[in-house]
């Protein structure tokens, strides 16, 4: 592999695939598809159609599958993050090694790599290390925002993107009254005093199934606990992000 292309695919809509990102795929000899298990088959299944979308039936990349390894669960969570990494980087080159004719190889990631993806590190453990080029997607913020008809920050005012865990453990970020979380497993606004902020959430932005919750956070904290637990009980995975602003 000569190349890397790393394509951001948005939230999950096909329609938020770029004109850039087809004229990207287009150039690539392989494109990898993860597959996740099968509670969470229709990642694999949507990544196949944008493919068939965008790619001719005949002559164009070929699609490889791997199985994406799976993450611990220890008490020391950036080693285990960091171990992690390492497997899905041999799992990436597992993949490649009977196509060693592709130099260019393209991987569809959600969103915008830069912003909340790993990708860029798992990359940088790729032996020999091939050239990277990002193509940005649509991010899960810009949907949220738009979806709830908001603007992400106040006038002049400064806002924090974090993750759940963060937000749990550190508690709300100091010097700004606006925190987009994201990666938060475990609803981490519940530690939050509910009364002191206003909460914009949503799921499976720009789907079919997109659920949106806003409110005061003392009013909705528990629907939304409920609705995303249903939701990830139903179709076994679950991409949500909220944004918090202090009243």
């Amino acid at each position: 592999m000569k190349q890397l292309f790393l394509i951001g695919i948005g939230t999950g809509n096909p329609d938020h695939v770029t004109q850039e990102a087809r004229r990207v795929l287009l150039q690539a000899d392989l494109v990898l598809i993860p597959r996740k298990g099968a509670d969470k088959a229709d990642l694999a299944d949507l990544r196949r159609a944008i493919c068939a979308a965008i790619l001719p039936q005949q002559g164009g990349p070929r699609l490889v599958e791997f199985d994406l390894p799976r993450r611990g669960d220890s008490a020391a969570y950036l080693a285990e993050v960091d171990a992690w990494h390492d497997a899905i980087a041999a799992a990436w080159q597992a993949a490649l090694h009977p196509h060693r004719g592709a130099p260019r190889v393209a991987l569809l990631l959600w969103g915008d790599p830069s912003l909340y993806d790993s990708s860029l590190r798992i990359a940088a453990r790729l032996d020999p290390a091939p050239q990277i080029q990002v193509v940005p997607g649509i991010t899960a913020l810009q949907v949220l925002t738009a979806a709830h008809a908001i603007p992400v920050n106040q006038i002049g005012a400064p806002f924090m993107v974090t993750t759940g865990r963060q937000l749990r453990e550190a508690g709300w970020p100091p010097g700004t009254d606006t925190a987009v979380v994201m990666l938060d497993g475990h609803c981490a606004f519940q530690g939050l005093p509910g009364e002191a902020y206003d909460i914009w959430w949503g799921a499976f932005l720009g789907m079919p199934q997109q659920l949106l919750i806003h409110g005061r956070l003392a009013e909705v904290a528990q629907r939304i606990v409920e609705t995303r637990a249903k939701a990830r009980a139903e179709h076994g995975w679950i991409m949500d992000i909220y944004l918090l602003r202090r009243r």
